[in-house]
């Protein structure tokens, strides 16, 4: 977490100390996101699917050049899939059933990455690449639509996860100039979870990992 802290600082440094022009915009990111488990096969402990996630914010776009800018922005963004586990997992003894959580994460993500963008290839469009890291504060938690766990004396959900996320990004998309400095974009984006968000489930066996993976849709305008 350190080195992502370090490499994120710098690249925003050195991108807004040789930024020459500023877009923002609005996004909306509908999204498809799930939990990549890093378990013992004898754990049992299985993902079993994924599920649809809405996000919203701002970006700002920092260009050091024609076509390459420093990306960044605030964005309310949902994460977390559903998994399953031995209920001996949690009860030691137990040999019967299984449990079955949905997580539910809502994170406020602060994008660090780098644009590059091709000549136009077509009238008023370009093609963009997208690289860099996020940083997610967690800001609130449900497992299975609950907030409170009514089997702990109605305690947070949001206790059973870190406090803070990161992620490594990949995307691409197009841009489409439709005013004299308003523009359209649309694209796809990887946000791949480089860090363990999850306390509770570690708690009951160390060898339990869980991160967050999304496929979100990009969508949105700059001005």
């Amino acid at each position: 977490m350190k080195k992502i802290f370090i490499l994120s600082f710098l690249l925003a440094f050195t991108s807004i100390a040789f930024a020459q022009e500023l877009e923002l915009g609005i996004k909306i990111t509908p999204s498809i996101a799930g939990s990549r488990i890093i378990a013992p096969s004898e754990v049992n402990f299985e993902k079993e699917g994924a599920n649809f996630r809405f996000g919203f914010g701002v970006i700002a776009d920092l260009y050091f050049t024609d076509n390459a800018a420093f990306s960044t922005g605030l964005s309310f963004t949902g994460k977390g899939g559903t998994v399953s586990y031995p209920t001996s997992l949690i009860t030691p003894g137990s040999t019967n059933g299984r449990i079955t959580d949905e997580i539910s994460l809502q994170y406020l993500e602060i994008p660090l990455t780098v644009k590059l963008f091709t000549n136009e290839v077509a009238t008023d469009m370009r093609v963009y690449f997208q690289t860099g890291f996020s940083l997610n504060p967690r800001m609130g938690a449900k497992v299975n639509g609950e907030k409170l766990d009514q089997t702990n004396n109605n305690e947070k959900y949001s206790k059973r996860f870190n406090v803070l996320d990161a992620d490594v990004i990949l995307g691409t998309g197009l841009e489409y100039q439709v005013g004299e400095t308003t523009k359209l974009f649309g694209g796809l984006s990887y946000h791949r979870g480089l860090v363990s968000i999850d306390d509770y489930y570690e708690s009951k066996n160390d060898k339990i990992e869980l991160r967050n993976n999304v496929i979100s849709l990009d969508l949105g305008v700059k001005f």
